[in-house]
């Protein structure tokens, strides 16, 4: 089965590689992430799946939503600035040919240089005997990123910070809030309001599920906080709201990573062994994860709104023309 859904991986991603259609190509790149979130699941790795999930409905809906606002609901402005294909059928032919050559010589190199030995288990042995016991919870992989390896989790929060300052600075518009941004054309479907209207509750409480959840079920802080963000954005996308106030996401963004930072530095770097009997470390495993996957959270949340709210709803693109 997994040798088949890595073979339909490698084909769905060659519609997203030649197709010139703005609309088609986020279409493409949905069911891309579909197959890839299955392929993540049949590898053993739910947390994974779910996470590349979440964001491919986030950066589906961010995508779907800016070519509205750059073409209008039937792309009329796509087809003008469409560029001719060049070199003519053939040509197109050619690149099609040359793409699978490639795909099938990557397949023949994966087949051929695959390691045929049993695989070392040993670290995978060592991560599920003893992460109980050293950090707490039921999952595997939060006790992962939040403890063995949580000098990647700060390094990732800090490149979010980064991101969405930039952002925040290399944006047209100088203001925090408008008064009325750009609306959705999406407001004059009655069926997709009623649709949104139903699903964007359920979203928000799957969100804070996985956060609350994220130390002893699949799921976490990174999967919660960009399903609290896209609740958000429909928020916005059915109701026109423009009243949140960007330099304070920003401010809290930033606090909550100096609040994560510290957290780190007194539970994982210093240790909290020494200060606690065996009685109370349980209990205090599981505050720190929860408390991190909170955290983590919420700061994913505001990084991942502010870039949609800045490019899409506040934005002015007529400057830019």
């Amino acid at each position: 089965m997994l040798e088949i859904m890595l073979v339909i991986w490698i084909i769905a991603a060659l519609p997203i590689v030649f197709e010139r259609r703005m609309y088609r190509i986020v279409i493409y790149f949905a069911i891309f992430s579909l197959i890839t979130s299955v392929c993540f699941l049949l590898l053993g790795a739910p947390d994974v799946a779910m996470a590349e999930a979440a964001v491919a409905v986030f950066t589906t809906i961010f995508f779907v939503v800016c070519l509205e606002r750059h073409y209008g609901r039937r792309g009329n402005k796509a087809d003008e600035v469409r560029a001719p294909a060049r070199g003519g059928k053939w040509g197109r032919y050619a690149r099609l040919a040359a793409a699978l050559v490639f795909a099938a010589g990557l397949c023949v190199l994966f087949i051929h240089l695959a390691p045929t030995g049993p695989a070392s288990t040993y670290l995978k042995d060592l991560y599920l005997l003893n992460f109980m016991a050293d950090v707490g919870g039921q999952n595997a992989a939060a006790a992962i990123y939040l403890g063995y390896r949580v000098y990647d989790t700060l390094f990732e929060a800090l490149i979010l910070v980064i991101a969405v300052v930039a952002v925040s600075h290399m944006s047209w518009l100088d203001k925090a809030t408008v008064d009325d941004g750009r609306h959705s054309e999406i407001e004059n479907s009655s069926m997709a309001i009623f649709t949104m209207r139903i699903v964007s509750p359920i979203i928000l409480l799957f969100g804070v599920y996985l956060m609350f959840n994220g130390h002893i079920t699949a799921g976490g802080g990174f999967q919660g906080g960009v399903a609290v963000a896209t609740f958000f954005i429909c928020r916005y996308m059915v109701y026109g709201i423009y009243d949140i106030p960007v330099k304070r996401v920003i401010k809290l963004e930033e606090y909550i990573f100096i609040f994560i930072i510290l957290i780190a530095v007194v539970v994982v770097f210093v240790g909290y062994e020494r200060f606690l009997t065996d009685r109370d470390i349980y209990g205090f495993q599981n505050a720190y994860l929860l408390t991190m996957n909170i955290l983590i959270g919420v700061k994913v949340a505001c990084g991942f709104f502010l870039i949609f709210y800045r490019y899409v709803a506040i934005e002015r693109k007529d400057d830019k023309d």
